[in-house]
C-alpha cells in the first residue's frame, strides 16, 4: 500500500479517484489546492506519487509539481497530471515542471492501474 496525494479542486474527482487507488489497495490523502498539498508536504507528508490536476485556482497543476521538484524529498517522486487538457502546450508545460506522466479525465481504471503498477512496482 502506497500513500498517493490527489490533488483536485473537484470534490467529485476526489472522491472518484479516492474510490479507484483504494480499490487498487493504495490509501489517498486529498488536497483540494496546490496550495494546501504543499502544506501537507510542509506537514511532513512523504507520497510515493502526486497525482494533480492541471487547471485549478491558485497554482497549477505543473506550478505544483516544480515546487514539489524543488524539494529534496520529493525530487524522485513520480508525478501525474490528470486532466481534460490535451493540447501539446500544456503538455509540454507538465512534463518542463518534471511530470512523468499524463492521464485524461475520467481517468480509465485500467489506465490508472497499469500506470500504478509501472511507477509503484514495490507498492
Amino acid at each position: 500500500m502506497a500513500d498517493i496525494l490527489i490533488v483536485d479542486d473537484s470534490p467529485t474527482v476526489l472522491m472518484s479517484m479516492e474510490d479507484l487507488l483504494r480499490r487498487f489497495g493504495h490509501r489517498a490523502i486529498r488536497a483540494n489546492s496546490a496550495e494546501e498539498a504543499l502544506s501537507k508536504v510542509a506537514g511532513g507528508l512523504a507520497p510515493k506519487l502526486v497525482i494533480t490536476d492541471f487547471h485549478m485556482p491558485g497554482k497549477n497543476g505543473a506550478e505544483l509539481i516544480a515546487a514539489l521538484r524543488s524539494k529534496g524529498s520529493l525530487r524522485f517522486t513520480p508525478m501525474l497530471v490528470l486532466t481534460t487538457e490535451s493540447q501539446r502546450e500544456r503538455r509540454n508545460e507538465a512534463k518542463a515542471a518534471g511530470a512523468t506522466g499524463w492521464l485524461v479525465k475520467p481517468v480509465d481504471p485500467k489506465q490508472l492501474e497499469a500506470a500504478l503498477a509501472q511507477l509503484l512496482p514495490a507498492a
